[in-house]
């Protein structure tokens, strides 16, 4: 590594995006259900929709307009939310929280669970996300992520970029942020956690938005690790 990362301890993850596919996996049970219940819509736009207004609804809570409410409640509002825009009736409520719980049941990209094993076996890792536990936890026995632990957003009723969620590994591991490691495919996010003293890895997901031009990659000297996937990032890591 040209990077001196020596004193490394830990690696938080991002999830949705950097660990696990959610517009692939939101996208086929659409379709799936949209077979069963003959409801003919365009579920990449669907998807696209539902995840387009994630920030927004995590904004009410951090500005005060709602009060703590953790992530599968706000899906459940944004799928409202979402059926209402794209015209879609007829769905009973037990349909709605199951299309609801699809985020617990998202597909890895194919790198993900190997170099996590690798990974593992030199650091701890934790998915470091606005997940709540529940969805975090059943996600990672559905895929088969090897987390240690998982803490979420969920642990300090704050959604990121506050500081409290990227303090919170160093402060339940009683290890010094710069002996952390954020990993994640969003810039904003790798931006976020080095500002409270966490060394930051990007990978590169050029497919999370689907088949369109994704981003490109970062200048190496923007971030500790810049890698092109997960296997990289093992690599990288000398794992």
């Amino acid at each position: 590594m040209e990077k001196d990362l020596h004193n490394l301890k830990m690696l938080v993850f991002d999830v949705f995006g950097t660990v696990v596919d959610w517009r692939s996996s939101v996208i086929a049970e659409g379709e799936q259900l949209g077979k069963a219940k003959g409801i003919d819509i365009d579920w990449a736009a669907f998807a696209d929709g539902w995840r387009s207004i994630y920030r927004p609804f995590m904004d009410k809570v951090q500005n005060g307009e709602l009060p703590w409410t953790k992530l599968d409640d706000l899906h459940r509002m944004m799928l409202g939310e979402t059926l209402q825009k794209f015209g879609v009736d007829g769905l009973s409520d037990d349909e709605k929280e199951n299309l609801n719980r699809v985020w617990h049941r998202l597909t890895p990209w194919p790198d993900s669970v190997p170099s996590l094993q690798r990974i593992k076996s030199r650091f701890v890792i934790s998915p470091l996300s606005n997940g709540n536990i529940s969805l975090l936890t059943n996600m990672a026995k559905n895929a088969g992520l090897p987390w240690d632990c998982s803490l979420s957003a969920e642990n300090v009723q704050r959604y990121k970029p506050d500081p409290a969620v990227y303090l919170l590994a160093p402060q339940l591991f009683d290890v010094k942020p710069e002996q952390v490691m954020m990993v994640a495919a969003h810039e904003h996010d790798l931006q976020s956690a080095r500002k409270h003293g966490l060394r930051t890895a990007f990978v590169h997901r050029p497919l999370e938005h689907g088949p369109v031009k994704g981003a490109a990659l970062p200048p190496t000297d923007r971030y500790d690790i810049v890698a092109k996937d997960f296997l990289d990032l093992a690599n990288q890591l000398a794992t």
